[in-house]
């Protein structure tokens, strides 16, 4: 692999670029004419225009991409996450066309990319799962019947949806009746599929991940867990590894979990499994939630807790090669926290886009910045609304906490909206310090 086309744009672009800067594989970029001033397209050494703004008609269009990577002479695609990253037959067609896809296989994607399916292939691998359906529900009086059965309250979830889009919670029949036709429409609009999921629902619950690797010789290894807690609107917005307030008891099985589940499925490269712990600490358990067939946007705390590269060992596996590292070396140190910066109200949440008039990074030991914006630049409407991601790594939680706390008091960003008060503001949670919270945290602190 001597040349590698990133079919995404902002920050994690740029991260990907990085990576194979330093390995020596030539980078194309692909962007839409309102990126063209973003650093990710002056970083790679090509860069082609794909298309306007709207997704549909550039980062999300297959067409576009794979004659991309004819024009530039690619010689592989690596995804990363969005847009196209979970599409099979998006990946299908890269393989077609005689390109290195960097990711798992087609087959696998399209198997654990449909929350139903990828449900029924976890029990099958005897990993526990949440009451719940484990067929696709088409009408709301089929959902009514399937909820008496599995019970209220209930999450109802697009089957085909990711990151976070796609659910909501009912506690009786009525709000079923009525988030059931809203989910459904707007999985049919963005999704193309309308099929529905019901699984029991677990109103103060930890929501924790497992990052896996699938070797290239077929054994798949897990990475520590990652606590996905501090949500809206179901997406998340802080991460950290380890999990604070985890069973030792039930982190040994959830590890165990999600290696069996990947060698079940026959799991090659990067993937997240993630899970539902419930119960106080003492009696606590987890079940399945859904798998992310490829990087997620909080690799970086497990890359600083686990000293490794994670875009680099999904190289490497993509080329059929044994990892950088020896797994059986491999060991967890310290703790790190990633800080999700959109372009957002600090209270609503609401997008707030605009040009970016002043920008200046933190810097300092135990401290990244990986960023998709700079001054001069401009947050569009068009996209999601993250600009950065602010990771901090202490040798214990405790110090990772106080690096925090200096960085976000000194990152600067003008022009657009954005969450960095709201991050100052858990910093001072006594639920969020103590390590106690939940994925209900963030609606106890707006409720006050």
């Amino acid at each position: 692999m001597d040349s590698l086309l990133v079919a995404n744009r902002g920050e994690i672009a740029r991260r990907v670029i990085r990576t194979a800067n330093r390995l020596g594989i030539r980078t194309i970029a692909v962007h839409s004419d309102v990126d063209a001033g973003l650093p990710f397209v002056r970083e790679a050494d090509d860069a082609v225009e794909i298309g306007p703004a709207a997704p549909a008609e550039s980062y999300r269009d297959a067409d576009r991409v794979l004659a991309a990577a004819r024009k530039s002479g690619a010689r592989a695609v690596h995804p990363g996450y969005g847009f196209l990253s979970e599409n099979a037959a998006f990946a299908r067609r890269v393989r077609a066309a005689g390109l290195v896809w960097v990711g798992p296989d087609p087959d696998v994607i399209e198997l654990m990319g449909n929350k139903i399916t990828a449900r029924n292939a976890a029990a099958a691998a005897g990993i526990p799962v949440a009451p719940g359906t484990t067929a696709p529900l088409s009408d709301v009086d089929s959902a009514v019947s399937a909820a008496a059965r599995v019970g209220y309250p209930l999450m109802v979830k697009a089957a085909a949806g990711g990151g976070g889009m796609g659910m909501a919670v009912a506690a009786d029949e009525a709000a079923l009746r009525k988030q059931f036709a809203a989910v459904s429409a707007f999985a049919a609009r963005m999704f193309g599929d309308a099929g529905i999921l019901l699984e029991r629902f677990y109103p103060d619950a930890r929501h924790v991940e497992v990052q896996i690797l699938g070797l290239a010789e077929g054994r798949v290894i897990a990475l520590g867990e990652r606590n996905c807690s501090v949500q809206r609107r179901n997406q998340k917005l802080v991460e950290e590894s380890p999990s604070p307030w985890l069973d030792p008891g039930v982190r040994e099985r959830m590890l165990a979990a999600a290696e069996r589940l990947g060698e079940a499925v026959g799991y090659r490269n990067a993937g997240t499994v993630e899970c539902l712990v419930h119960g106080a600490p003492g009696a606590q358990d987890f079940v399945f939630l859904e798998m992310n067939t490829r990087l997620q946007v909080e690799h970086p705390v497990t890359e600083l807790v686990w000293g490794l590269d994670l875009v680099e060992q999904q190289l490497l596996i993509a080329r059929h090669r044994p990892p950088s590292v020896d797994p059986a070396a491999l060991r967890p140190r310290g703790h790190a926290i990633e800080f999700r910066v959109n372009a957002e109200d600090p209270v609503r949440f609401l997008p707030g886009p605009g040009a970016i008039t002043q920008w200046r990074e933190p810097a300092g030991e135990g401290i990244r910045v990986d960023a998709g914006y700079a001054a001069g630049t401009k947050v569009t409407p068009a996209y999601d609304s993250l600009m950065a991601k602010l990771v901090v790594y202490g040798e214990n939680r405790e110090q990772a906490l106080s690096r925090a706390r200096a960085a976000l008091g000194s990152f600067t960003i003008s022009g657009p909206k954005h969450n960095l008060p709201f991050f100052g503001e858990l910093l001072e949670e006594p639920e969020f310090v103590a390590g106690t919270y939940t994925t209900a945290l963030l609606t106890r602190m707006r409720a006050r």
